[in-house]
Order: C-alpha cells, then sequence, then structure tokens
C-alpha cells in the first residue's frame, strides 16, 4: 500500500481557478498550478527565477479524448514560460515545480524533464508536444536517488492537480480474469456485449491489430457487465465482422472514456450486415448478448 500523505494548497489571490502554491511537510520542493491568463501578472513571482521544470497543459477539446502537454526546464523557468506565452498556443495551464532550498541545479531539472517525458510516452495517456525526446543526463548515484525522490513527490501531486497523464491505467474492471465461462454458456437474456462502430483503416490498426479498443463512452451500470466487444465495420463494408472476449477494461484520456483490452485475438464470424435498421442505428456503441450475437442475421436481430 502507498504511504498515506498531506498535502496543503495555498491560494495566494482568493481566487481557487488562479495561482495555486503546492507543497508537503518535508519536502524541499513547491508546485505552482497556473492558468495561462494570469501569466503576465503572476510572472514576476519569485517561483518563477528559479530553476525547475515545468508542465503546460492543453486541455480537452470537444473532440479529443488526450490532453496536449509540453514538458519543459530551464534555470529561470520563468524567462521558458514567457517565450511559450508568446508562442505556443495550444496551452492552457501550467505547473512548475521548483526547489524551496535551492537545490535543483539545471542537472536535475534536465533530469526530471527526460523522467517526465519518458514516462508520458509509457503511460500514453496524452500527446506530447516536445518535438524531441531528452537524453538522459549523467548524475552521480547520489545526486540521482535525489532527483528520484523529487520527482516522487511531483507524481503524487500531479493527480491532486487534475493531471493523471503521468498515471498507469489501472482495470476498473476485469472480466477476462473474473468470469471462466465459455461463450457458448453465456445467457441470452443478458446484455454482455458491446457493438463498437470502426472505419476499416481504425478498425484494421486497433481492434485487429493491437488487440484492443478504445476511446468508449461507456453508461456506468455497463461497466461491470462487459465481457465481448464487437465490431461493426462502417460502409461500404457495413457489417459486424469480428468478436473478441475483453479482458480489461482501462480509463483512457481525461474524459470518461474506457480502453477495452482483448485477452485474445480478435475472432472473424459470419458479418451480421446493417440491413433494415434505422438510420443512425450504429453511430455509437449499442449493447446486446453475446448468444443473439451468434445467431443474428442482421443488426436489427441484435438491438
Amino acid at each position: 500500500m502507498p504511504d498515506p500523505f498531506t498535502i496543503r494548497i495555498f491560494v495566494p489571490d482568493g481566487d481557487p481557478e488562479g495561482v495555486r502554491l503546492i507543497d508537503r511537510m518535508n519536502w524541499t520542493g513547491i508546485g505552482v498550478v497556473f492558468p495561462r491568463l494570469k501569466w503576465p501578472e503572476i510572472k514576476k513571482r519569485s517561483e518563477f527565477s528559479r530553476t525547475g521544470v515545468y508542465i503546460l497543459v492543453g486541455d480537452l477539446g470537444e473532440n479529443d479524448d488526450l490532453r496536449t502537454l509540453y514538458i519543459g526546464q530551464a534555470d529561470e523557468i520563468g524567462n521558458r514560460i514567457d517565450s511559450h506565452y508568446k508562442h505556443k498556443d495550444f496551452w492552457d495551464w501550467g505547473v512548475v515545480f521548483v526547489s524551496t532550498s535551492g537545490g535543483l541545479n539545471r542537472a536535475h531539472a534536465t533530469w526530471l524533464e527526460y523522467a517526465l517525458v519518458n514516462r508520458a510516452n509509457s503511460t500514453k495517456r496524452c500527446r506530447l508536444d516536445n518535438s524531441n525526446a531528452p537524453s538522459e543526463p549523467p548524475l552521480t548515484e547520489a545526486e540521482k536517488a535525489d532527483t528520484q525522490s523529487f520527482l516522487k513527490e511531483i507524481l503524487q501531486v500531479l493527480p491532486l492537480v487534475g493531471l493523471r497523464s503521468f498515471e498507469f491505467a489501472r482495470a476498473v474492471v476485469t472480466p477476462g480474469t473474473t468470469s471462466g465461462e465459455a461463450p457458448s454458456k453465456v445467457s441470452s437474456h443478458k446484455l454482455d456485449t458491446v457493438v463498437v462502430p470502426a472505419k476499416k483503416d481504425g478498425f484494421e490498426k486497433v481492434f485487429l491489430g493491437e488487440d484492443c479498443w478504445y476511446s468508449i463512452r461507456i453508461s456506468g451500470g455497463m461497466l461491470d457487465k462487459i465481457k465481448f466487444i464487437a465490431g461493426y465495420q462502417s460502409h461500404p463494408i457495413s457489417a459486424i465482422t469480428h468478436y473478441a472476449r475483453v479482458d480489461r477494461i482501462e480509463p483512457y484520456g481525461e474524459s470518461g472514456k474506457y480502453r477495452l483490452v482483448f485477452s485474445e485475438k480478435a475472432q472473424s464470424i459470419q458479418p451480421i450486415p446493417y440491413g433494415d435498421a434505422p438510420s443512425g442505428a450504429m453511430q455509437g456503441p449499442r449493447y446486446t448478448s453475446f448468444e443473439k450475437l451468434k445467431s443474428a442475421k442482421r443488426l436489427t436481430d441484435l438491438l
């Protein structure tokens, strides 16, 4: 179990949506969360004159599932952010981490930048605006241990300010490990299958190639019921052509959507055509039972 901890948030201007200073007992660092709109009036704060690491965050647009981040570091962090304020349009808010004791130097900040970029690439929960991935800078064994401890503190703070892009997704449901029944034994009356629409390229790349499907919005009552997923390929195929057993369901992005990971390769079935289904019947996920999926001759047999 992780160790419990206390975090302190100070709001210097009294506006919860404005600048927030984040610190913890016995930590030599401090985090500053700020909205882009406030930058011209807050950039003279003393924290921005120090060496540190920063993350600029582009919040989700209407059709975005993943946030866009830029991760950087600098000796005088405010000068670098000021340049991004003038030349980068994507970001809406930022968070800065500096040392309160002066213990972070340029090498430490460069290592933190390297570690955060590496972790963001590993978690796959954001899009990075960084054009290049930095190389790991050389640190002594003692310096690296101290900087890793600083990184641990950063990673504990970030989810508490609304940024989960550096966390590895944890399964919210694991039907592949909790259900051992064979598909032929599943009740015909039980909604246990989600049918998802897909375009040809995405279907082949993700559903068949990556053994998963993501960016699905699932109503809360269905999360613990889904055991199978079926893929409906849009025009010109216009039919359900494959299914797979779901191993686990994980959060995807930060907009309430999910990623379904298969327990095995998707299997082909006799195509179930759109037929006489009403217009718009497959514009989003639909729920059915696996027994109906096996016996259906057309889409309306499922819905």
